[in-house]
């Protein structure tokens, strides 16, 4: 029946004309055709009549079929991102503007965000991405040390490793059932490696993503403004720290090997909001004492800072650390004792280096000797604090 529509007053809209039918072909050259139809390359015309083909001949559509799965194998789909980066710039949008339902305190929000970028990562590589070879990278006894494992390893390193802050929280540990020789992150990694049987696969994201997000809502329903939540102490094994520290800790690895991830697949991936990057830059840097101590006792740290030891809370030679760019500042660094105070007045070197320089090196990405864009001052207390800070990483 003619169609009819309010806006022409109910006059019958003429008939639509009938859709051309498809040009006649010879088989030989429909054949020919079925290369082209599989990578739609074939002008409307020749798809309509390969399509009209293919519904009478058994062999040709057998063949179109081959030729279809073929395509999908080796021509993968191209992400929807004209910009690769545009997925973490819209992410970084969103994470700085959203309303938490259950506000998450300020220690936390660095873990959040970071996980979220990494998972927003995950979701735009490919199957066989996941296999794709990384090298974990750190120091140890100031050689650079390494381990060789997938994306899929890398996440499963994360699970297990956070796992540490889960426990802490109450939550269950992604190794119930496995024995780690010793609980310290290394050994629970390799430990959950070896119950897996087989090397991790794109499967083991969920468990990882559901965790990270178990441990900020815990963090946000237990730990909120003034409670005491972020001074719980979070076991490494040989030492402990801190909650909040323990979270800025691994949204800083998260980061880290998010971009071990990246540079596997071969994507772009931007550093931490500069709020961010400055409090891992500030855990770094309140850490370096300590280890600046056991370094000593371990020997390599050099021999003549033994004859300045001073009493804790007393003011001892100190190494002004200037980071600069995103998340930078200053920091004054004891050398004498992890509890000393830091003072200008007693200042013997000033070492400068980008923000995120400091933190690969921090990560054992970058050797310390490669490391300080500018020096100043006591070379030996120079050299002992970037191997200090290279020693902040581990596997």
């Amino acid at each position: 029946m003619p169609r009819a529509s309010a806006e022409d007053g109910a006059r019958p809209l003429p008939a639509a004309p009938a859709p051309a039918a498809p040009p006649v072909l010879e088989h030989h050259v429909l054949t020919s055709l079925l290369g082209a139809w599989a990578l739609a390359a074939c002008s409307p015309e020749e798809a309509a009549a390969v399509d009209a083909h293919l519904g009478d001949c058994e062999g040709c559509a057998e063949e179109a079929l081959r030729l279809r799965e073929a395509v999908g194998l080796l021509q993968r789909p191209e992400s929807l991102d004209l910009d690769p980066a545009l997925r973490t710039r819209v992410l970084d949008g969103c994470l700085e503007r959203r309303p938490p339902r259950v506000p998450v305190p300020e220690w936390a929000t660095p873990y959040d965000a970071e996980t979220a970028r990494l998972d927003a990562l995950l979701q735009d590589i490919g199957d066989t991405e996941w296999h794709a070879p990384v090298r974990l990278r750190w120091f140890e006894a100031d050689d650079e040390a390494s381990r060789r494992t997938t994306v899929a390893g890398v996440i499963a390193h994360l699970l297990t490793v956070d796992g540490l802050v889960a426990l802490a929280l109450g939550l269950p540990d992604p190794l119930e059932g496995i024995t780690a020789p010793v609980p310290e992150p290394a050994s629970r990694t390799e430990a959950y490696w070896r119950a897996s049987g087989l090397p991790p696969t794109r499967a083991v994201r969920r468990p990882w993503r559901e965790q990270s997000h178990d441990i900020v809502r815990t963090a946000a329903f237990t730990g909120g403004r003034g409670g005491a939540t972020g001074g719980r102490p979070v076991s490494y094994g040989g030492f402990a720290l801190p909650l909040r520290d323990a979270m800025l800790d691994r949204a800083f690895e998260c980061w880290v090997h998010a971009e071990d991830i990246a540079e596997a697949v071969d994507y772009p991936y931007a550093p931490p909001a500069p709020r961010h990057l400055h409090g891992m830059i500030d855990l770094a840097a309140r850490m370096l004492p300590t280890v600046l101590a056991a370094r000593r006792r371990e020997g390599p740290a050099a021999t003549a800072a033994r004859r300045h030891l001073v009493p804790a809370g007393a003011p001892g030679r100190s190494l002004r650390l200037e980071i600069e760019g995103s998340g930078g500042g200053e920091w004054l660094i004891p050398l004498d004792s992890p509890g000393a105070v830091g003072s200008a007045d007693h200042e013997v070197a000033h070492v400068a280096l980008d923000g995120v320089e400091f933190c690969r090196l921090a990560a054992g990405h970058v050797p310390p000797a490669d490391a300080a864009a500018g020096q100043l001052g006591d070379r030996e207390a120079i050299r002992d604090v970037l191997f200090a800070a290279a020693s902040l990483s581990r596997m």
